[in-house]
């Protein structure tokens, strides 16, 4: 059993067999955001597709309060580790087994400057995460355009992540593509309405999609329970 419950924005918790991982967790700050970071409860590990501030977020101060495991590319972990966090660094195309699950970092097409990072000593390097969990796996997009790599994953991912907010990442058209590139059995949009900037219909996403995915369109602090 996964249980996977969005917090606003692109942040997510993943739950299974008692560990609990958060996605980009951008929490203080953001408008959309159904907890503070005084709420959220005991981090295992923290998962970043990249540094910009919407979603790094909260990430070293979490890493101050749990000492989860902080896992992303290279660079951006090692940001990490330099304001004292614990990180395991990655690449892309790298997959790791960790007590709780496994994690893979495939290609995302943005920007990532890292938020902090004043100096520009860590080069930008933006990913998506493919996460496995209580033995079901959920593919977060991170900030991205629509790629062909998407195609790589088709069939073999359980519930996917995907942004709908357009003007910084794909929009509603671009990402019902992306579903058929994946063909996952559940889509949930994320990365829209948190600023007018990026508002979206997440019904008109679910209309779109149609038969090519179950849509799950989730409120800040709701859960969707898989098993």
């Amino acid at each position: 059993m996964l249980t996977l419950t969005w917090h606003g924005h692109a942040c997510f918790t993943i739950e299974a067999e008692g560990r609990r991982v958060i996605i980009d967790p951008f929490l203080t700050g953001n408008p959309a955001a159904d907890i503070g970071l005084d709420k959220l409860p005991k981090i295992d590990a923290v998962l970043l597709s990249h540094g910009h501030g919407d979603h790094l977020g909260d990430t070293l101060a979490i890493a101050k309060r749990d000492r989860p495991t902080i896992i992303s590319t290279f660079e951006l972990a090692s940001f990490c580790e330099a304001h004292g966090a614990v990180v395991h660094k990655m690449h892309l195309g790298g997959a790791r087994e960790f007590p709780w699950g496994r994690v893979k970092l495939v290609p995302a097409f943005h920007g990532g400057a890292i938020d902090g990072d004043d100096a520009g000593r860590y080069p930008v390097t933006p990913c998506g995460l493919v996460v496995t969990m209580g033995g079901k796996t959920v593919y977060h997009t991170g900030d991205t355009s629509l790629t062909m790599e998407m195609r790589l994953l088709e069939g073999r991912i359980d519930v996917m992540l995907v942004p709908i907010g357009d003007n910084y990442t794909m929009g509603i058209e671009d990402a019902v593509r992306a579903v058929d590139f994946v063909k996952p059995q559940i889509a949930i949009p994320m990365h829209f309405n948190t600023w007018d900037v990026i508002k979206a219909d997440p019904q008109e996403f679910r209309r779109q999609v149609g038969g090519r995915a179950d849509v799950v369109v989730l409120q800040p602090g709701q859960s969707l329970k898989h098993s």
